[in-house]
């Protein structure tokens, strides 16, 4: 931030502190880096703690059990460098943003009158003039669907987005699914036009970057307008991605059943630069549940996709979503989602018990499963998804496998990196490798990983000079 000393009338800058903490999905994670973005020409640098910084704020999601409440428990723990700040004269902001924002502004602004900025996340792109607002001594709070779109307003990157970067092309959903409340929190589906994602790709490229993954609360009905207001599917979008210099992989998450249509499906046959991996949520493997969740297909449609999936690319790996214990659930319910799970035979998955969130319709559903029950079956279903996953790891041992090394190793000359199929994976290697696609020849394979040796003569430390002359 640029001040003026009225002693010397000379302009001094003057840095601030900004700590952000991100809950949820990718989606978050692109939103905390874009309110970054947005607050460093003020002179806002990103810090990776709260202390004495001049701005704080928690990024939030609705998803997880008692969202709410771990807000508030981590709002309590920053209220002391607030006060702290304010003992030395100095003010610091605490924002809350995000989903729960969005759904609990109320809330929030009664139970934590020490929080400055309370607002949701379609409006964050308006943060300089809240700022200034909030430092006037008035308390903000945000939480309407504006009419024009956040990412009209969105700066360049403030610094280079690394090996790996997310790029929310699509956000909110029509689809209402019971136990879901991103309809509420995140609005109906908006596309961003097809010129301003392949903008920002471009920037990706030229700054480093070699894999993007598109990002949208329901990526595979991206429906994004050109130039000339033709409509573009995400197929397409993919395909104008994949022809940009630099850009050597390409993901999207996350994806509903209902819109895997033909091209995308055909997509991952034809574009190499697509990425053998898919996240596809199904929720559960029972028709009856399925139906009682608004998912909008069967069990069986969602199969039919897997085996289409298969047969464009023989080696795609396969990730999901389980919820165990809907209301209404039976046992029979849960066994046919353990089928379902065998069918498929996933790489990786996420599971978890259902818990109602405020304003949907599961919060009122019948049918309440005890929480032993659901502590019963997610432990099965667990287990069974250990072993799948543990399993495709295991069969790429003694494989040499092409790794993107985006991530530095807790250890010393070691990084880390991920496979086509997005699997991590860790090796020793040389720190210039960092931000390379290098062939890695895979020792070990875990439930959550792997570990290999760079299929090359290059060690990690420097030789000798003896060793040279040898």
């Amino acid at each position: 931030m640029w001040i003026i000393n009225p002693a010397s009338r000379k302009a001094a800058y003057v840095s601030k502190k900004l700590y952000i903490k991100t809950w949820g999905c990718q989606m978050n994670v692109y939103d905390s880096k874009k309110m970054a973005d947005i607050l460093a020409p003020l002179g806002y640098q990103e810090v990776e703690t709260p202390d004495d910084a001049d701005m704080m704020i928690l990024n939030t999601c609705h998803i997880r059990e008692k969202a709410t409440e771990k807000v508030f428990s981590d709002l309590g723990r920053l209220r002391p460098f607030k006060e702290a700040k304010a003992e030395k004269g100095e003010k610091a902001l605490i924002a809350v943003a995000g989903c729960v924002a969005q759904a609990e502004g109320a809330e929030i602004t009664k139970r934590a009158k020490y929080v400055d900025m309370v607002f949701g996340p379609q409006i964050y792109h308006k943060l300089p003039e809240m700022i200034l607002e909030a430092t006037g001594q008035k308390r903000i709070v945000n939480t309407e669907f504006p009419v024009e779109s956040k990412f009209d307003h969105l700066p360049g990157e403030a610094k280079p987005a690394g090996p790996s970067a997310f790029l929310s092309v699509q956000e909110g959903c029509d689809k209402f699914c019971t136990f879901c409340v991103v309809p509420y929190t995140r609005g109906a589906e908006f596309s961003r036009p097809i010129e301003q994602i392949i903008e920002e790709a471009k920037r990706f490229a030229d700054s480093g970057t070699k894999e993007i993954t598109l990002l949208g609360q329901n990526v595979n009905a991206f429906h994004g307008e050109d130039a000339k207001s033709k409509t573009w599917n995400l197929a397409e979008l993919i395909a104008a991605v994949a022809d940009i210099n630099g850009i050597e992989r390409i993901r999207y998450t996350t994806s509903h059943p209902k819109d895997m249509d033909d091209a995308l499906i055909d997509a991952h046959g034809s574009i190499e630069k697509l990425m053998p991996f898919l996240h596809l949520p199904v929720q559960s493997g029972s028709d009856r549940v399925l139906e009682l969740m608004n998912r909008k297909h069967t069990a069986e449609f969602y199969i039919d996709i897997i085996d289409r999936l298969r047969k464009a690319r023989p080696d795609i790996a396969l990730s999901s979503d389980f919820i165990v214990g809907f209301p209404g659930e039976t046992d029979e319910d849960h066994a046919q989602t353990m089928e379902l799970v065998r069918k498929v035979n996933y790489a990786s998955c996420y599971s978890f018990k259902y818990s109602p969130r405020p304003g949907t319709p599961g919060a009122v559903m019948k049918g309440v499963v005890a929480e032993d029950i659901k502590n019963t079956r997610l432990q099965e279903l667990q287990a069974l998804l250990v072993e799948q996953q543990t399993a495709f790891n295991k069969g790429f041992e003694g494989k040499t496998l092409p790794v993107l090394f985006d991530r530095k190793g807790q250890k010393d000359g070691q990084l880390l990196g991920k496979t086509p199929w997005m699997q991590s994976v860790h090796a020793e290697a040389n720190a210039r490798l960092f931000g390379e696609i290098v062939e890695v020849e895979i020792t070990g394979a875990f439930q959550n990983g792997l570990s290999g040796k760079i299929v090359t003569t290059e060690t990690t430390s420097t030789p000798s000079p003896q060793k040279d002359a040898a």
